[in-house]
């Protein structure tokens, strides 16, 4: 599935990135510490975070992430955004609290 399946699946708003919605999900990661990602996360997962700064698309792009979820409607930072449409990485926006997306994108992708 790519992430622009999964983002009209799941109703998540795309914010940035959006050349990057083709991108592939291989698995999925849920932390909110960025040094937990980088050493979990695998390239092609999808990052389901609150972590709104541009240090999180920094690792997304260390990682090769498909993409980076925030949950709770929270936005990005106007610079992750940027580096975000820079990197092809997509941030996508999801109403749901933590537990309940990371279940949505769990039955989806396995």
């Amino acid at each position: 599935m790519n992430v622009l399946e999964l983002a009209e699946k799941l109703n998540l708003k795309v914010i940035s990135g959006n050349e990057g919605l083709s991108n592939e999900i291989t698995g999925g990661y849920a932390s909110d510490l960025l040094s937990d990602v980088i050493g979990h996360a695998d390239a092609g997962n999808i990052w389901i975070t609150l972590q709104t700064h541009k240090n999180v698309m920094a690792i997304a792009s260390l990682k090769d992430l498909a993409a980076v979820v925030f949950v709770n409607n929270l936005q990005p930072e106007d610079d992750m955004a940027d580096q975000s449409n820079e990197e092809n990485i997509p941030v996508l926006v999801s109403s749901d609290p933590a537990f309940t997306i990371n279940g949505k994108i769990y039955q989806l992708i396995n």
